[in-house]
């Protein structure tokens, strides 16, 4: 009888240590396992298509050539989007793109918070789609951060080590990227849609 031997998906630090020991061809698992969101990220600071092939690339030859630094203290992923925000910097200096401003309105942290239940609510790909369409007309960092809390849903902590901030710093950047959202959210939500959702939460 044959039998069969079922393998478990390679972990990205099992990964990296093939390609330190040679086996380079393995660096192709972490580009697919990654390039989509690090690709959205970029996307989300530099705004433009083009240029966000490039940075992304840029990212990913970086990473590779750095690999060897990369001591596991944290995850691959928080390391990767890490280079990735430093190379969007570098390309936002040097392309000098005038960066959007958004005028943010009083709003206190309940009203944020509400908003944020409306955004609970509602369907997950419909709740994707509002953000996303939002998020382009924020300004890069704001962007870049807001897409990390909601998509990928990580830690304020976890946020801090990508961004090289402290975690305190990251709170109120988070709440001012927040009141940003929620100012062009209500500017492109309907107050019917807002109200229908906020009513489905009670």
């Amino acid at each position: 009888m044959k039998s069969y031997v079922y393998m478990t998906e390679i972990t990205d630090q099992e990964c990296i240590l093939k390609i330190l020991d040679g086996d380079t061809q393995k660096y192709a698992v972490l580009v697919n396992r990654y390039k989509n969101f690090v690709y959205t990220l970029v996307l989300r600071m530099v705004k433009n298509k083009e240029d966000a092939e490039e940075v992304s690339q840029d990212t990913f030859i970086k990473a590779y050539k750095s690999l060897h630094k990369f001591k596991g203290e944290s995850k691959f992923s928080t390391w990767i989007y890490s280079i990735a925000y430093h190379t969007c910097l570098d390309n936002l200096k040097k392309t000098k793109r005038k960066q959007k401003t958004i005028t943010i309105n009083e709003y206190t942290e309940h009203q944020i918070k509400s908003l944020d239940n409306v955004l609970d609510t509602m369907e997950r790909e419909e709740k994707k789609l509002a953000i996303q369409n939002c998020m382009q007309l924020l300004p890069s960092e704001d962007s870049f951060l807001l897409t990390l809390y909601y998509f990928e849903d990580l830690t304020i902590d976890e946020i801090a080590k990508i961004v090289h901030l402290k975690s305190n710093n990251i709170k109120v950047k988070l709440f001012r990227s927040r009141k940003k959202l929620t100012s062009v959210l209500k500017e492109r939500l309907s107050p019917e849609t807002i109200e229908h959702y906020a009513y489905r939460r009670k």
